[in-house]
């Protein structure tokens, strides 16, 4: 029987200093798919330069621009990669090896996440970065909720885990970690909107008060973040204020 065909996938906006580095460690994948979300840099020329098949357009829900990427995939396992990632050789080495013998699955990846050059392993988590997640599928495994920012996962088949570690550059330092809590309660924003307009319940103000604590100590205490000093005691304050903050913005800011 032929090895599986495996397809890497890269979805990016605004990429061109970390996409070169990303693609040059997914070389060993069969296929290189690039879905490039209104871009006006050079992303699309480094793609090229790769031989990557190119997707180009406007996706306003991140989960809606993820699927596209995933349908454009051909291969028979898909591994989902952020241009902010890299894929170290012994990784490389052992997806080629479980997806040779592996059912209809998805593998869960552990993750080392750096802010600038500081190695960062204990306490993400509450929308705030991850400590692991499910990257590498079987073709049908895996598809995106509709959500702005964290959209949901739906996954089908066999939960595996890989043993190496993806490496992550999450933020250059503590200015691009605030400005990406920015960012991101600005997209939660946006979803409670939509979800209050059709009727849901997006929580009381009180209720995300007490998320503020809970969500500290599910960073801080449940998830190690004590094991990473000053840094860990940040990325849990960042993950407590994350929904108290997307809950002000629903209410105080308009929509823009």
């Amino acid at each position: 029987m032929s090895a599986p065909k495996l397809s890497a996938l890269v979805v990016a906006h605004n990429e061109e200093a970390q996409l070169a580095d990303c693609l040059e460690r997914l070389r060993f994948a069969d296929e290189i798919v690039v879905v490039l979300d209104r871009c006006t840099d050079r992303s699309a020329e480094i793609a090229r330069g790769f031989g990557a098949k190119l997707i180009e357009g406007a996706w306003p829900l991140e989960g809606e621009r993820r699927n596209t990427g995933i349908d454009a995939c051909s291969g028979d396992w898909i591994l989902e990669v952020d241009a902010d990632e890299r894929v170290p050789p012994e990784m490389a080495k052992e997806i080629r090896t479980v997806i040779a013998t592996a059912p209809f699955a998805h593998f869960l990846i552990p993750f080392d996440n750096y802010v600038g050059r500081r190695l960062v392993r204990y306490g993400w988590g509450g929308s705030f970065g991850v400590m692991m997640a499910p990257r590498l599928f079987a073709r049908g495994a895996k598809r995106w909720g509709d959500q702005r920012v964290h959209p949901s996962l739906e996954l089908k088949g066999e939960k595996r885990f890989l043993a190496s570690r993806m490496v992550h550059y999450v933020d250059r330092d503590i200015s691009d970690m605030i400005a990406r809590l920015n960012r991101y309660t600005s997209a939660r924003a946006a979803d409670l909107r939509a979800r209050r307009a059709a009727g849901e319940d997006i929580g009381s103000y009180g209720h995300n008060v007490r998320r503020i604590f809970s969500r500290f100590w599910k960073c801080y205490v449940g998830r190690k973040g004590y094991r990473e000093g000053q840094y860990g005691f940040l990325i849990a304050l960042m993950a407590g204020l994350y929904p108290i903050l997307s809950y002000l913005k629903a209410n105080l800011e308009k929509e823009g």
